[in-house]
Formats: C-alpha cells, structure tokens, sequence
C-alpha cells in the first residue's frame, strides 16, 4: 500500500554543483523538496521513485546516475553504487534528493510499473511545461501556464483522480517532462490524500512543483 506521496521536480540544478550562479534563486525550491522529502519518507516503509525514462522498466537496486554531462563529474546511486550507470536524469535527481530506494522508469505512454504489496512510499519525478516564456527550453506556447494550473489543482487536490485526467498529449506537447509519470502514478495510487502544495514556480521559463500527499 501506498501511504504517503511526494511530487518532485527534477532540473539539474538542484544540484548545488551544478547551479552556476542560481544557486540563491533556487534556494525556495530545494528548500520545498526537503520539506515534501521528510514529510512523506519513513524508516518502516519502502521509498520507491519513479521518473521519465525511455520506457517503463525497474533499475537494478544498485544502480547509479551521473551528472557528468552536465560538467560535474558526481554520482548518486539507487543503492550501494555497485551497479550499472542506467538511470536517466529524472530518477538521477531524485536518488540525489531522497537517497536510495527502488527506481522505476517510466515511458512515455504512461505505464505504470508493477509494485511489491508493501508499506511504501512513492516519490514521483516531474517537471511542468517547457514553454512557459519565451526564453523557456521549446518557446513560449499560450497554453503552457493553463497548463500547469491544471497540474497544480490536481496536486493539491490529493486525488488521484485528478491526476489521471492530465492530458497526455497535451503536456507531451508542451514537453512537460511529468506527463507521463503522472499518469503512471495516478495508476498506482487507489484512495484519496491530504494534498499540501509546497511550492509552485517557473524560474526558467519550466514549471516545477513540489507537493506531499500524506
């Protein structure tokens, strides 16, 4: 059973050694995801994260990251660090916030993954709209910010109802990288929650927010 739910964003920049100048700019945001982090993550029950990636599939227990493309040569790991360098960047980012746990990719078609019947904890990593400015990753699209409101009103509802009427092919559209993990989460997710939406911003033309289901 699913008890408890954070919604992370997952730009690199997070990283403070990848930040290059924003790191006061960002300050909110990191501090938002720790809140949401220690909010939902307990000791007695499992941490799965779930991420965008080529398709849906589970990573090795020890699997690793890397932000060397992004010129720093770190590492975080799902596990022990023992295992083969495969996480795409979302579940990268996310091993960095929360730790280890079980990592999942999900494709873009939505998919869920198969979970173990067990207390758990589900991390779910997501970036809003690419387009929201002008300046933004894919240029500004008038449909971007509506959006990403729709995101923020599904997160805060705390049903996974809401999730699940997300528009796929909108937010692929508009290359908001959750899109998919959403789907897959509302999938995953079989009752009502309390939602609290911790942060809501766009500092890069990219919508990221953080909200915990408890």
């Amino acid at each position: 059973m699913i008890e408890a739910v954070a919604f992370l964003p997952h730009p690199p920049v997070l990283v403070p050694e990848l930040a290059q100048g924003a790191t006061a700019e960002l300050a909110d945001l990191r501090t938002a995801c720790a809140a949401a982090r220690d909010l939902v993550i307990a000791p007695d029950r499992t941490t799965v994260v779930i991420g965008c990636g080529d398709a849906t599939r589970g990573h090795a227990p020890d699997a690793r990251g890397s932000f060397a493309g992004f010129g720093v040569p770190l590492e975080v790991s799902a596990g022990d660090g023992s295992g083969p360098l495969d996480l795409p960047l979302s579940l990268t980012v996310g091993c960095w916030l929360v730790g280890s746990g079980r990592a999942y990719s999900i494709g873009p078609d939505g998919a869920a993954p198969v979970l173990l019947d067990e207390p758990t904890t589900l991390v779910v990593m997501g970036d809003g709209s690419a387009r929201r400015d002008v300046k933004a990753p894919g240029y500004l699209d008038e449909r971007a910010a509506g959006y990403d409101q729709a995101v923020v009103a599904a997160l805060g509802s705390g049903d996974p109802r809401e999730l699940a009427g997300l528009d796929l092919d909108l937010g692929t559209a508009l290359l908001a990288a959750g899109a998919s993990v959403w789907r897959a989460a509302a999938a995953l997710l079989t009752r009502a929650y309390t939602g609290h939406v911790l942060h809501d911003s766009a500092p890069f033309g990219v919508g990221y927010f953080v909200a915990a289901w408890t």
